[in-house]
């Protein structure tokens, strides 16, 4: 169990330190080539809400996975590692799908915001 959690621990470092490297990326080419302008605010426009929404994601996701291993730990019977590793996906699973209808009617309302006002 231990091995799994460091190797979930370490490519989710991977993927971090990738996504941030591109975005620096594009973000340099788009001021190299001069396009910042007013048509650039619209590509960050809702990048408050999305690091908002970010944020409740990982923080449901994070709760299932402590969810599975706590119930580990209190179970007063003996449960293998791969039912815990399991109970982490269903939970995670629970979390996504819950982070998608919160996220979906947070943008709803943003959305109808920024078309009235």
């Amino acid at each position: 169990m231990q091995d799994a959690i460091e190797m979930s621990v370490v490519f989710g470092s991977i993927v971090l330190i990738v996504k941030f490297v591109t975005e620096y990326a594009l973000r340099k080419k788009l001021i190299e080539k001069g396009l910042v302008d007013e048509k650039v605010k619209y590509l960050f426009a809702d990048a408050g809400l999305t690091h908002l929404l970010s944020n409740i994601k990982w923080g449901l996701i994070l709760v299932a996975i402590g969810v599975a291993l706590f119930w580990k730990q209190i179970s007063p019977y003996y449960v293998e590692d791969s039912t815990v590793f399991g109970l982490m996906f269903i939970l995670g699973g629970i979390g996504f799908l819950v982070y998608y209808f919160i996220a979906k009617s947070h943008i709803e309302k943003h959305r109808k915001d920024n078309m009235n006002g």
